[in-house]
């Protein structure tokens, strides 16, 4: 019997009583209004409010009025991340070890499968919803899925009373799949409900997401608080955004990614993001936009200018829901929790060459100058930008480095939160669910609608946020990360990292975060003790989470 089982069997049969709805405590405060908002591949510097030039107005005045989290962790990519933030717990108990899209995009037969690797969110964790339903939310979620695409894995059926969801992690952003529709790894399969669904003809993304989750709220019950789950597949790739928004940034980045690179870490410092004498990670190639043509840097420009109005186009829509609260009068009750799913994405095309539907679909499409951004337009910012992104940080998604799991994140709660301005207290995404349990005054239960549950793995950040507490997480305790075979453990200032080819040499390298947050001194040689003790918690790890070697 698999160890997390035995202990969901013990946990049944320790508990004497009928007991299995998350029952609610009595509440020290008013239950708050719930929503998270989660961006999609956003780079850690884009935002306005962590140093970005891109307009964002109404995320950067949340930012600004919480508290910016400038030391929280993501997964390395999308569904892994959500699998956590949803169920409070590392991403192999909760199913998804690896992406379901990897297994196919390896071409690898060897690839694992089985027991947390599923690639879907399981019935062995309890979601958020289900929690917080349970402890009497209304709940409710609009945009990106990325868990399941069978009934029993749909949102609706897992916890949230209302849904409007893309099933798949990614689509065209004015409608449709991001291939060819009869090819079940490219097409986009959207539910209301739980009902499959067609999309209105004005579909783009973030603006039909937003406009479902606002019809929803605006049917709840109001007797009831409510979770609100807003997933936008902004930026994610493929590039696309309305003309008017592109328009904005024209000529913007004709200085290219090193220069924009610059600029941002200039700002950070001045905003106090980091500190002023962060030397950043270098660059693969810093002269690399040197030895482009102009029509080549024309060309670059263009992606990154699609880029910015994708996340300008978010932001607009945050600021609907904002005034819609405001109107309504839910706001001044309501907490805010955004982050990026994980850092900016540095692939390009070659990610889908071991899928030649996909390969020939990219290739067919019209990405010609005047056609970039469009509906027919299939194209990815890449590395070079993504590094721009990721910003003073090492590398980007699908990295165990700072690049690819350091993400932009805030907490902003108008009449709830004590600690203001900037955050720098390590945390997961994992420690999301204890949070909003303990701010609902909503017990951690291990049985959940009668159904035996993983325990949380993450720490409530409450007592950090109210300024009871120095940390989230104790100075000693170790905190560890892995997603197809990028390896990471965090140990107060300490990490302890380990990368696959070509990105690395799949050996353990230790950084003093403090010292060092671009990890480029490799310290395991001058403290062989710390990176010994380190690497036994990662295999503790590994065997409690059944983690492939």
């Amino acid at each position: 019997m698999k160890p997390i089982i035995k202990a969901l069997c013990a946990t049944l049969v320790a508990t004497t009583s009928s007991v299995s709805l998350a029952a609610p405590q009595a509440p020290a405060r008013q239950q708050p209004n719930i929503v998270v908002i989660v961006a999609d591949d956003l780079g850690f510097s884009d935002l306005g409010a962590f140093g970005g030039e891109i307009r964002t107005p109404n995320l950067d005045a949340l930012a600004r009025r919480g508290l910016r989290l400038t030391n929280f962790h993501a997964a390395p990519t999308c569904s892994p991340t959500r699998s956590m933030l949803l169920s409070g717990t590392d991403n192999h108990t909760a199913g998804v070890g690896a992406m379901a899209e990897t297994r196919v995009l390896s071409g690898d037969p060897n690839f694992p499968s089985g027991w947390g690797y599923e690639g879907v969110l399981t019935n062995r964790v309890a979601t958020l919803a289900e929690r917080l339903r349970a402890g009497g939310y209304f709940t409710t979620m609009a945009g990106k899925w990325h868990l399941g695409v069978k009934p029993p894995q749909d949102p609706h059926a897992r916890g949230f009373d209302t849904s409007f969801a893309l099933l798949q992690g990614g689509g065209n952003h004015f409608g449709g799949g991001k291939g060819p529709e009869d090819d079940p790894s490219s097409r986009a399969n959207y539910t209301e409900n739980g009902v499959e669904v067609g999309t209105p003809a004005n579909f783009y993304s973030s603006n039909t997401y937003t406009s479902k989750l606002l019809a929803q709220l605006a049917a709840r019950p109001r007797n009831k608080p409510f979770f609100a789950y807003l997933t936008y597949t902004a930026p994610h790739s493929p590039l696309q955004a309305l003309p008017e928004d592109i328009a904005r940034y024209k000529g913007k980045y004709d200085g290219g990614w090193a220069a924009l690179r610059r600029q941002r870490l200039e700002r950070m410092k001045a905003l106090g993001i980091v500190a002023k004498n962060t030397i950043p990670a270098p660059l693969a190639d810093d002269e690399e936009w040197n030895k482009l043509t102009p029509e080549q840097k024309k060309i670059e420009s263009r992606k990154m200018e699609i880029y910015a109005a994708m996340v300008d186009r978010m932001d607009q829509n945050v600021g609907r829901l904002i005034a819609n609260l405001k109107k309504d009068g839910a706001y001044k009750n309501t907490l805010f929790f955004f982050l990026s799913d994980n850092g900016p994405a540095g692939e390009g095309p070659e990610l889908f060459a071991n899928l030649p539907v996909m390969a020939n679909f990219i290739a067919s499409s019209d990405n010609s100058y005047a056609s970039m951004g469009s509906r027919k337009s299939m194209i990815f910012y890449g590395k070079n930008w993504a590094q721009a992104g990721s910003a003073p940080y090492r590398l980007y998604k699908n990295t165990t480095a700072e690049g690819g799991t350091r993400v932009a994140a805030f907490v902003t709660a108008p009449t709830l939160l004590k600690r203001r301005g900037f955050g720098r207290a390590f945390a997961t995404v994992m420690d999301v669910v204890p949070t909003m349990l303990q701010l609902a005054s909503i017990k951690t239960s291990n049985v959940v609608e009668n159904h035996a549950v993983a325990p949380i793995r993450g720490k409530s950040m409450l007592p950090y946020f109210d300024n009871k507490a120095p940390r989230v997480h104790s100075a000693d305790e170790t905190i560890s990360f892995e997603l197809h075979g990028q390896r990471a453990v965090w140990q107060g200032s300490w990490k302890l990292l380990r990368l696959q080819p070509p990105l690395g040499n799949a050996t353990w390298a230790l950084y003093n975060l403090d010292l060092d947050p671009a990890e480029q001194r490799d310290l395991s040689g001058q403290y062989p003790e710390r990176a010994t003790l380190m690497a036994k918690a990662w295999e503790a790890y590994a065997r409690e989470a059944q983690v492939a070697h």
